[in-house]
């Protein structure tokens, strides 16, 4: 009977995937952060005990063989599989102390969290913190991150959820854009002043045209999707903006304004895994963020 499987190591079906995945030993070492000389000795050794070829190596990086490529599915099973183990054990610890990893948007944690996150140290001394300010989806299923502050709904299985509230929106300008071109006072004279818009995001273009305003992207003539950046150019002259009501009314350099807009709310989820959600050290951060982000929404 062939024992090959039984001595299969999940090092080497990790840097088989991470290649079949990437397409090149140089993308499977940035994923895995290994090197491509490990990695390379590693898909060998796979390969040398099933007796099989995975890869056809090429000038450009490597391609699936018939018998790799029928091998994706089963290493990704098995991947789940490591990471589910993983998630049960780290969901059983017991003690109030360890790392909690806290993701949320860029904007949201520059200009909400540090409090926050210095808050918690001072009470927990024993947690770390982790942030990591992301726009994109972090994966709580594969542990990528702890706690999730989401500006949505999440809809993932084995997640649980917790609405906070709505973070109000408002209409704001620098005082100095103000006193040069005016004050606005409704939708039609906001029309005839500079807007800072959004680039590839089409969020503020689809509120105008909601609002009857049949603008396309041209009408804005400062244009940037990083929300940060998109406050700075607010801030500084650069036209009338969006950008939450508590942020805005901080900032003595703007001035809220009243046009007759709805704007909408951005809704703040707190989410994490179900099999974590009791882990002390999570269910106490969880707590601690929770009583500190309701002041925020409405």
């Amino acid at each position: 009977m062939d024992r090959s499987f039984d001595k299969l190591d999940w090092s080497l079906v990790q840097a088989f995937l991470a290649v079949a995945e990437t397409g090149s030993l140089s993308g499977a070492a940035g994923v895995l952060g290994t090197s491509q000389p490990t990695l390379g000795r590693q898909i060998k050794l796979m390969e040398a005990q099933l007796g099989v070829e995975l890869f056809h190596r090429q000038s450009r990086g490597f391609a699936l063989t018939e018998t790799g490529a029928a091998l994706v599915a089963p290493a990704q099973a098995m991947r789940d599989a490591v990471r589910q183990i993983s998630l049960q054990a780290a969901g059983r610890q017991t003690q109030l102390e360890g790392t909690v990893r806290i993701t949320a948007s860029v904007a949201f944690s520059v200009y909400h969290l540090p409090p926050i996150i210095a808050e918690i140290r001072a009470l927990e001394p024993k947690i770390a913190i982790e942030l990591v300010p992301s726009d994109s989806t972090r994966n709580l299923l594969y542990r990528e991150a702890d706690i999730a502050i989401r500006m949505y709904r999440p809809t993932q299985l084995d997640l649980i959820t917790k609405h906070l509230g709505e973070v109000p929106l408002s209409v704001f300008a620098a005082k100095s854009y103000l006193d040069a071109r005016g004050r606005p006072h409704s939708i039609e004279d906001l029309l005839a002043h500079d807007i800072v818009g959004y680039d590839a995001n089409t969020d503020i273009l689809n509120g105008f045209q909601t609002a009857g305003a049949e603008v396309t992207r041209d009408f804005f003539k400062t244009r940037c999707d990083d929300n940060i950046a998109y406050w700075e150019l607010v801030r500084a002259g650069c036209g009338i903006g969006f950008a939450q009501t508590m942020l805005g009314r901080a900032e003595r350099r703007v001035e809220e304004l009243d046009v007759g807009l709805e704007l909408p709310t951005l809704p703040v989820w707190l989410t994490a895994h179900e099999a974590m959600r009791q882990t002390p050290r999570i269910r106490r951060v969880w707590d601690l963020l929770e009583r500190r982000l309701k002041p925020l929404v409405s």
